[in-house]
């Protein structure tokens, strides 16, 4: 700034060691600068000051006024720059530095086109070179803030001044940040020095790379996303305890996230949406201030087109903790600014978590998961409260709206949401009485419409309920309750030409992909004035289409009637039944009207395009044949074509194709429905080729048509079939999976007890090994007890095989009565001759005789093992009574007692063998004896063996017989048939058939009594 522009104007610049003595304003930086168009600052004349030969200032009464420095008055500001800039570059010591840095710091505020041009890369070397000093490192940044943001500080300035500093400080925050981020490594040292704790580093710091995050956001954020822990660093100042610190760094992340879905993933998976979430509720929730507010901007530039982000978003359980933020109570009255400020972004978030443009599998998570939370159900809360601002209202509507858009379980809730009025009605019939409702704003009017799309859309259910609600059979005689189809009709024919739109593309979403609803909606009649007959609905949308109303109605009702018609033949003939209808039509295609009628030019073209499409011929004059003629006689296919192109060339049209949302600012723009635009592309170019078509071609789309008809029935069978296979392959996996955790535990349970067996075994050998050592150090009387001891246990043994062996003895003794009572009734039992019974018994005879040999060899098996254990016992025996013989004697005086013991013993053990002895005897006398029974058995089995040869012989005669006879009895069938056929041309009389059964019946009683005389 040149000096000849500021005129009078003197600048002071005080550099100030002690505040207390200074009489001017007080200033923490410990620096005043004063622009004053007095000749000496603060009202203080020349009196009050004198100067000492040092260049002091001192107050007139003789005190001196601690200064540092004192420049006189100068009109070149430049120049003093340029002389601070001189010491910043040339001072050796770091108060000098510090001195003109704090001085290069305040004239930055006033002078940005200066300093920066001299003194930014001064400042930067300052930053690579004094780290050590925060103090002027702070001045430093706060200096390049100034120079690069336009955030200047209020001054009471002229306004002549004040326009100069606008005119200069044009353009030079993007200049300027250019030339700093020109070297990569200059934002590098910035983000270095965010990590000091020093808050007259930090704060500065985070304010610089915020300015040049809003001047030059895509080149910052590109040097910040491949620098090192770069925006790890950036998210440690969330984690500040400062709340200064803390808040300026939300809006410094705001700012470095925008537009970067690289930078946008880093931050959310550094636990950006705990530490926001964290500080909105310490803030208050809705009723924060404005931290809430930059918190809320932070969160959307996190989740918005970013799926990755929502996904984590959901998958933390994130959004039960934004159920809190919609609490409010029943008086909302007096709501701040910022709080309604704040709701809206609340809200606008869950959109963004729910909009239709997400990925359909990401948004119905997230549907689902505020529906559980109970976030879905708080919504309608405020739906239905009162004193509720109307912004916030609308939004609310549009947000319900999203979250229950295609997804079943919310939209039945919603269905359910009753408003708190008496009687109570339901929320649906409550909002659809404000579309209707022209007072209402328009910017209500459209968000209850698209509440309602959304509440129809893919929801048959919801759609029978509103059609049905127009049925004759459904309607409520009595007039208490407004149902919602009612509203529709009261809107579609109400004289506000939107309500008439807004009633239309309502219903025609009720219609939508639905064709049994429009069907049925066939059958509603509409009383239109006392006396007359009633009318059905489709006629009299034709009737007010035919009277000329707006062009807003008649293109709601031209929607309605494409909607209804489309893939729907008995509508279409419906339609056609009317002679005036097609006639219109094709009056309105053929006209040459002004701008504004060709929206329903295009749409007539449309409606008799569906018409030809859908039309099942049923109608003799209506053919699809006669209605191509009667288009190429009156119309001519290249202008038809032409009209139904106007619909997709309309600029409205392309605004309504964007997004499900109505979103105009004037209701005359309200021309197309989204769902409507799809349609309409799905349908202008077939019914182009349609329009072209012959006949033959036309049979064959037909032929073809029924072909897919039926290849989609198969189709849809096996779809079902795959559904029902798929549901038994989960059950069936669900039942392995069971199964498989069951294996485990059962794995477990085994593992741990042969664990614990093995311990057992341990301890078992451990034990013995222990007793094996105290067996040692006993004397010899004692190695008599032990042989004793050990002499008791065989015993013992001994005494439980003897048991077992009589036990296994009279299981033997049971086999053998029961094979010899098996033999008597084989003997007692004839066998039969001639008969399957008596081969059956020669098999058993066979089995039988088997058994008793296997029988008898494991028998013989038995008694050589009894025999062999037998001696080894006698054996044992004899070695026992050795040892007792070859013991030593016993020692005289203590040994008595143990003698007399060991004697009784030994008598025990004699008495015990005599016994065993007996048992031995027994025991042979068995065997003897089961020897004999055994013989007994072979010579009964040998005499089985020949009465069964003398069986199979009497059989083989007794077939052989049978045989013979049936070849006589075929030979006299053959002699008696010729003999009848003889007689019979001989003409004799021939005996009746049962006079010959029944003399045939005598010959073979006689037979059979002769061969019963033979046997």
């Amino acid at each position: 700034m040149s000096g000849g522009k500021l005129g009078k104007t003197r600048i002071w610049l005080f550099l100030i060691d002690n505040l207390e003595t200074w009489p001017g304003p007080k200033f923490s930086s410990g620096f005043s600068c004063l622009v004053s168009s007095q000749g000496y600052p603060w009202g203080l004349g020349e009196s009050h000051f004198q100067s000492d030969l040092d260049g002091r200032l001192l107050l007139s009464e003789g005190q001196y006024l601690p200064l540092i420095e004192v420049h006189k008055p100068a009109i070149l500001p430049g120049k003093l720059i340029h002389k601070l800039c001189d010491r910043v570059a040339s001072s050796t010591l770091l108060e000098d530095r510090r001195d003109a840095v704090r001085a290069l710091k305040s004239l930055s505020k006033k002078y940005r086109l200066e300093v920066g041009i001299q003194a930014m890369d001064h400042l930067i070397h300052v930053l690579q070179t004094d780290r050590s000093d925060s103090e002027i490192i702070g001045y430093a940044l706060d200096t390049l803030y100034n120079i690069i943001s336009n955030d200047l500080e209020e001054e009471e300035q002229d306004d002549s001044e004040e326009e100069n500093s606008q005119k200069q400080t044009e353009d030079l925050e993007s200049q300027f940040t250019e030339i700093f981020i020109k070297q990569q490594e200059n934002v590098t040292l910035l983000l270095t020095y965010l990590e000091e704790f020093d808050f007259h580093v930090r704060r500065p710091g985070v304010k610089l790379l915020t300015a040049l995050l809003k001047q030059q956001g895509p080149q910052v954020q590109q040097v910040i996303l491949v620098s090192p822990m770069g925006v790890s660093r950036l998210m440690d100042l969330l984690a500040d305890s400062r709340e200064v610190i803390r808040n300026d760094g939300v809006l410094l992340l705001q700012q470095l996230t925008k537009s970067n879905a690289a930078i946008q993933k880093i931050v959310a998976f550094e636990n950006a949406f705990e530490r926001l979430l964290d500080i909105i509720t310490e803030e208050g929730n809705s009723d924060g201030g404005i931290v809430v507010e930059d918190c809320l901007l932070l969160l959307q530039n996190l989740l918005k087109n970013n799926n990755s982000n929502q996904n984590f978003f959901k998958e933390g359980s994130y959004i039960q903790r934004m159920k809190p933020w919609f609490e409010v109570g029943d008086d909302n009255a007096g709501w701040s600014a910022q709080k309604v400020t704040n709701l809206h972004l609340m809200l606008q978030l869950v959109r963004v978590l729910v909009s239709p443009t997400n990925p359909p599998g990401a948004a119905s998570s997230c549907q689902k998961a505020m529906f559980h939370c109970g976030l879905l159900q708080q919504l309608c809360t405020i739906l239905m409260a009162t004193g509720v601002p109307a912004d916030i209202l609308t939004e609310t509507i549009n947000t319900v709206s999203e979250v229950i858009r295609g997804c079943q379980m919310n939209q039945d809730y919603f269905a359910s949401v009753n408003a708190p009025s008496n009687p109570p009605r339901p929320a649906i019939v409550v909002l659809l009485m404000s579309m209707v409702n022209e007072r209402q704003p328009f910017v209500l009017r459209c968000a209850v419409l698209y509440c309602f799309q959304c509440f129809l859309y893919k929801n048959q259910k919801g759609q029978g309920e509103i059609v049905s609600t127009l049925l004759p059979s459904t309607i409520d005689a009595t007039g208490n309750s407004v149902s919602a189809g009612q509203l529709l009709c009261g809107g579609l024919f109400s004289t506000d030409s939107f309500s008439n739109w807004c009633a239309a593309v309502a219903l025609a979403h009720a219609l939508q992909e639905n064709a049994p609803l429009k069907e049925q909606l066939l059958r509603v009649q509409l009383a239109t004035s006392l006396g007359n007959p009633p009318v059905s609905l489709l006629q009299q949308c034709t009737n007010i289409l035919s009277q000329g109303s707006k062009v807003q109605t008649r293109v709601g009702l031209l929607i309605l009637l494409c909607t209804w018609l489309s893939n729907c033949p008995i509508a279409v003939t419906h339609f056609l039944h009317n002679s005036a209808n097609v006639p219109f039509l094709t009056g309105q295609i053929a006209e040459n009207l002004g701008v504004e009628e060709r929206v329903v030019q295009g749409l007539c073209a449309l409606l008799l395009g569906i018409s030809i499409y859908y039309n099942d011929n049923s109608l003799e004059n209506y053919r699809k044949e006669k209605l191509k003629q009667l288009i190429e006689k009156r119309i001519g296919k290249e202008n038809f074509i032409e009209k139904l192109g106007f619909i997709s060339k309309h600029e409205l049209y392309s605004r309504a194709a964007q997004k499900p949302q109505p979103n105009f600012s004037n209701p005359d723009d309200m021309m197309f429905d989204h769902e409507f635009t799809k349609l309409v592309k799905e349908l202008e170019g077939v019914l182009t080729k349609a329009i072209y078509k012959t006949t033959e071609e036309d049979k064959k789309e037909e032929e073809v048509k029924k072909t897919l008809e039926q290849h989609d029935n198969i189709v849809t069978h096996y779809k079902s079939v795959i559904r029902v296979q798929d549901q038994e392959l989960e059950d069936l996996k669900k039942q392995v999976e069971s199964l498989k955790v069951q294996n485990e535990q059962l794995q477990a349970r085994v593992t741990q007890q042969v664990s614990q067996i093995q311990q057992h075994k341990d301890q078992y050998n451990l034990l013995k090994v222990q007793l094996g050592k105290d067996n040692q150090h006993h004397s010899s009387g004692n190695d008599v007890v032990q042989m004793n001891g050990v002499q008791s246990e065989e015993i013992s043994k001994l005494r439980e095989e003897a048991e077992e062996w009589k036990h296994k003895l009279e299981q033997l003794e049971e086999q053998l009565r029961e094979k010899d009572s098996l033999i008597e009734v084989l003997k007692s039992s004839p066998p039969a001759v001639g008969t399957s019974e008596g081969s059956s018994q020669t098999k058993t005879g066979l089995e039988v005789e088997s058994e008793l040999h296997r029988e008898a060899e494991t028998l013989r098996a038995q008694i050589h093992l009894q025999t062999t254990e037998i001696a080894l016992l006698q054996t044992e025996k004899q070695e026992l009574l050795q040892q007792m013989s070859a013991a030593p004697a016993p020692v005289p005086g203590d040994r008595g007692t143990e003698t007399a013991d060991l004697e009784g013993r030994f008598t025990a053990l004699l008495q015990e063998t005599k016994e065993l002895k007996n048992e031995i005897v027994g025991l042979a006398e068995e065997r003897t004896s089961l020897k004999q029974q055994l013989d007994s058995a072979n010579s009964t089995a040998a005499i089985l063996r020949t009465e069964k040869s003398a069986l199979q012989q009497e059989i083989a005669e007794s077939k052989k017989e049978q045989d013979d006879l049936l070849v006589l009895l075929a030979d006299q069938d053959q002699k008696i048939v010729a003999l009848k056929n003889k007689l019979k041309e001989l003409g004799e009389p021939v005996e009746d058939e049962e006079d010959t059964e029944s003399g045939d019946q005598g010959e073979e009683d006689e037979e059979d009594g002769k061969g019963e005389r033979e046997d």
